[in-house]
């Protein structure tokens, strides 16, 4: 496995509680920057649960959830930050479920995710000084750049609800892009995709990695994905944690054969 860099995700015994449905139960996972990391599981493990949690949807019912961005020397924790301020933090995500503004054009979606680094308060919003009206057209330009970079640059100017469904997934990635993010989280980013969309999500996702430094934690049912992508993978099962490893060492564990791998399902 390559040596990658420092942790800068750092869950431990994360615990969900809904009632008495215990979701997660004690989680321990890491990322490394660097990292492609997966998180796998049968429907209903908890999967989704956990990436509420780390952005803010949820409050965990207990366990820590610290990032340490590449750029700063400190611990920063997660704990009772709401979903806009863990993005300004450096973690974006994206959904099961496409939501995009599908009467917005291409570029406004990504745009939208600019706006987060954007300085201007509500006095320049309103009176759109010099210094406004520059920042908004270095958005345009920024956010045209993630577009020509996820391969959408010809689909600026159309409706986000007229492009294919693949293009919808990804224009979903570069929106997250915009926000400047050192973590990634994509769930289920192959839902719905062909076998050669598929392989343009690896592609995208290894490019990502690659060009832009960015270390991604992805939620995925695709096993030929996740086993091509994928540094580490951890495994969850009723909420536990199963396994964790190399996709090697997760293809011959017996407990995940067991509860997933060895299953004749969708799931």
């Amino acid at each position: 496995m390559p040596d990658f860099g420092k942790q800068i995700l750092a869950v431990n015994g994360l615990s969900m509680v809904f009632g008495g449905l215990r979701a997660l139960d004690r989680i321990d996972l890491d990322v490394r920057q660097g990292e492609v990391v997966a998180l796998i599981g049968p429907n209903g493990a908890g999967k989704t649960t956990f990436f509420n949690c780390i952005t803010g949807l949820y409050a965990p019912t207990e366990g820590d959830m610290l990032i340490s961005p590449p750029r700063k020397d400190k611990n920063i924790r997660l704990n009772g930050l709401k979903p806009n301020l863990v993005t300004e933090q450096g973690l974006a995500r994206t959904f099961q479920n496409i939501r995009l503004f599908q009467n917005m054009t291409v570029l406004e979606n990504v745009m939208i995710g600019r706006h987060c680094r954007m300085s201007a308060g509500i006095a320049g919003a309103i009176f759109r000084n010099r210094a406004t009206r520059h920042e908004e057209q270095q958005v345009v330009e920024e956010s045209y750049v993630i577009l020509q970079k996820i391969g959408l640059a010809q689909y600026v100017n159309d409706f986000a609800k007229n492009l294919p469904y693949g293009a919808q997934r990804r224009l979903e990635i570069a929106r997250a892009m915009a926000t400047d993010p050192f973590i990634l989280l994509l769930d289920e980013p192959a839902a719905g995709m062909n076998t050669r969309e598929t392989e343009e999500l690896d592609d995208l996702i290894e490019k990502i990695r690659e060009m832009e430094g960015i270390s991604i934690l992805l939620i995925e049912h695709d096993m030929k994905l996740v086993m091509s992508i994928s540094d580490r993978i951890f495994v969850v099962d009723y909420g536990k944690k199963i396994a964790e490893g190399t996709p090697e060492e997760i293809k011959s564990d017996p407990a995940v054969i067991k509860a997933y791998l060895g299953e004749e399902s969708d799931a």
